[in-house]
């Protein structure tokens, strides 16, 4: 998942914040609140989308973004940090909000491991992806030779496609493994 968005913001570590029960105008007056600007943003379908930098750097601000702040009133919003500590190697992570409340949340690199209200809100969609349950477990991790961090990305992708597909989530004009 990095990979895609590194390629698209050279130079920044990113999350992509989804936006539903709120304007495109509403979603950029909330990140600004939180001293986040966004790099790029739109809107499709129901869903208002943004880029921005995971900390404000100019500002010395390395706190998170209070997400829960953002969608109170009824909104929901969906999170993928791409790079929550880059310097530790710790993997994305994806967080599900709705109307002031965490509702979900999960790391790429154990998806198994769920947390929020409710922590089996996609256990079926990661069931049936294979990413969670008695068929997720790599088939080849005995195998001599092979490394199942070799095909991380490739997991990551089918992660973000589950949930893309849960959500109906657009697809920011970012690169071409965002749409794959």
């Amino acid at each position: 998942m990095t990979t895609w968005m590194h390629g698209s913001f050279p130079g920044h570590e990113v999350n992509l914040v989804f936006a539903r029960g709120m304007t495109l105008d509403g979603l950029k007056r909330r990140l600004r609140g939180a001293r986040r600007e966004p790099l790029t943003l739109g809107e499709a379908g129901e869903w208002a989308w943004a880029v921005h930098d995971i900390h404000d750097y100019d500002a010395d601000d390395y706190d998170g973004v209070d997400y829960n702040r953002l969608c109170r009133g009824g909104a929901e919003i969906v999170v993928f940090e791409t790079e929550p500590c880059s310097a530790k190697a710790h993997p994305p992570s994806f967080t599900y909000y709705r109307d002031g409340r965490t509702v979900l949340y999960l790391s790429f690199g154990s998806p198994q491991l769920r947390g929020g209200e409710n922590p089996d809100h996609l256990s079926p969609e990661l069931l049936a992806a294979k990413l969670i349950g008695p068929d997720s477990e790599c088939a080849r991790e005995a195998a001599p030779g092979h490394d199942c961090f070799d095909h991380r990305e490739e997991d990551h992708a089918r992660l973000v496609r589950a949930i893309a597909g849960f959500f109906i989530l657009p697809s920011p004009p970012l690169s071409p493994e965002v749409c794959a």
